[in-house]
């Protein structure tokens, strides 16, 4: 069979949780091709997987909308990243190359990550069956599709029905993330492959390992300087190690001096890292939540735009670590950026998290419930076989 696979803009955020799915079609011997912006090419190779490069709006035309992103009102931002930036310019930019090749390569199922919506608009009038494979919560990922539809609805009547009816797939534990989706399915992702540990940078040390992370798109932002400095000046203090990593298009030049128990690299495998960390901080991104909680490992979250926030509030209800919430405010207010003025906020959340046993606890809690859920082979098998309704 040929499966496909669809991702918009994003990164590798986007793209990861499509690379299970992947890899085992190509263990069943099935053909694989992803399409996607140009600049995941290196990241689907290096997975072993055959590409396509889509169209992508112009950086022009998204410049304005990520910079407005985190400091935008929460109405204004998902309206601006759902259903202008993905919605809009992202599909329109994809749509010829995607009615190429399934046209020319006819898959018999596309896989696609929830904010690329071309594939499903050419899909339809092919009969190939689409499937959603979450890069956020349900309720996020089913607003988030209501916030496009106007777009949506332009590029082919209809569609919005379809996509909240299509089999969503989902690494989030139910405890976490109940879904309006009517058929989702469960899945967790293959654990960490034996092999090297992580680079010793402390000289043998065996204080606590802080693994902090703000994700691939801040590099591309402007206040990605101030929020590495403000994550610097949190950690400075602490008896622990401490891993940052700062995206292979941020200059870290720019930070002038660095803590002696800190030590930054461009991009670590999370999986290796999440392995060995006492605590995650990060800005609350899906996969980086969702990769230390598979873990059990808590997190305190320092959001900064789009689903983060929620990402953080649902992590801190259910006791697995604490998030930084700016301030509290209505959805027609602009955000305030966290800054430096927070960082004893982040300390104290810190120190909190390490020297409090039920944080970890509960992390370990939602790690056994995400292990307990069918394999992605399985569900890869069910949704080949047309049995994927029985696995709800």
């Amino acid at each position: 069979m040929r499966v496909l696979a669809a991702c918009s803009l994003g990164g590798a955020g986007h793209l990861n949780p499509l690379l299970p799915f992947l890899a085992a079609a190509r263990q069943r011997g099935d053909e694989t091709l992803v399409v996607g912006p140009p600049a995941l090419r290196d990241l689907v190779e290096s997975a072993g997987c055959g590409f396509r490069a889509g169209g992508e709006p112009s950086e022009a035309a998204v410049a304005p909308i990520r910079e407005r992103l985190p400091v935008a009102p929460p109405r204004e931002a998902s309206v601006l990243g759902n259903r202008d930036l993905f919605g809009r310019l992202a599909t329109t930019a994809m749509l010829p190359v995607m009615r190429q090749v399934c046209g020319d390569w006819t898959p018999h199922i596309v896989l696609r990550e929830p904010c690329e919506y071309a594939s499903a608009v050419v899909a339809h009038h092919m009969g190939i069956p689409t499937v959603q494979v979450a890069i956020s919560l349900a309720e996020a990922e089913a607003a988030s599709i209501t916030a496009a539809a106007p777009a949506l609805e332009d590029h082919r009547r209809g569609l919005v029905r379809e996509l909240h009816g299509s089999p969503y797939l989902t690494r989030f534990p139910a405890s976490l993330d109940p879904s309006p989706f009517p058929t989702t399915v469960r899945f967790r992702a293959p654990g960490m492959v034996d092999g090297e540990a992580l680079d010793d940078w402390w000289d043998g040390s065996d204080a606590p390992l802080v693994y902090a992370t703000f994700g691939t798109v801040l590099g591309h932002i402007s206040i990605a300087a101030d929020v590495y400095r403000m994550a610097l000046a949190a950690v400075k203090e602490l008896d622990a190690r401490v891993l940052l990593t700062v995206g292979r298009r941020f200059d870290r030049a720019g930070l002038g001096p660095i803590p002696a128990n800190v030590h930054i690299e461009a991009w670590v495998d999370q999986a290796k890292v999440v392995d060995e960390a006492d605590l995650v901080v990060c800005h609350g991104g899906s996969g980086t939540v969702l990769g230390a909680l598979a873990a059990g490992v808590p997190v305190v979250v320092v959001p900064l735009f789009a689903d983060q926030f929620e990402n953080g509030r649902r992590v801190a209800g259910c006791g697995a670590g604490l998030m930084i919430e700016p301030e509290e405010g209505d959805a027609n207010r602009p955000r305030r950026i966290l800054g430096h003025a927070d960082v004893p906020r982040i300390v104290d959340a810190i120190n909190a998290v390490l020297g409090t046993v039920s944080y970890g606890r509960n992390a370990r809690r939602i790690a056994r419930e995400m292990s307990a859920a069918p394999t992605v082979d399985q569900v890869l098998e069910a949704l080949l076989t047309d049995r994927i309704d029985g696995m709800r």
